[in-house]
Order: structure tokens, then sequence, then C-alpha cells
């Protein structure tokens, strides 16, 4: 099984929720902005995640898509 994980970057206000709750240490802040300045947050550990989808559902902008693929 692998994960796809997509972060609408329009969307992300860059807040770390998914940072926080993740229990696998999956996302970290990004030196990216996106047009409206804020520091995005990047996926660096796909491989880790555990599908638990705490990201897509604590996201308050719905930016995260968390999708199995076999």
């Amino acid at each position: 099984m692998s994960v796809r994980i997509e972060i609408d970057p329009v969307l992300c206000t860059g807040c770390g929720i998914c940072i926080r709750f993740c229990p696998k240490n999956v996302f970290e802040s990004s030196d990216k902005l996106n047009r409206y300045d804020n520091r995005l947050t990047e996926v660096v550990r796909p491989e880790d995640c555990i599908v638990c989808r705490r990201c897509e559902l604590y996201c308050p902008d719905f930016a995260i898509s968390v999708e199995e693929e076999e």
C-alpha cells in the first residue's frame, strides 16, 4: 500500500495544525509562501503515513487530501 497526500497551496494557510496532530511527523513547515504570504506546509515523509487522516479531519481549511493507492 502506498499513500498520496496532497496539500492545496491556495487553501493552506500554514497554521500547522496538521503538523501538530500527525502521529508520524509526515509534515513540516516550508519556506514556500502562498499568494497570501502564508508559509505553506509540505509533506516530507509520505512513506511514514499510517492513513489515520487526522490531517484531513483537523485541517480548518480543507486543504489536505489523503488517498490510499495500490
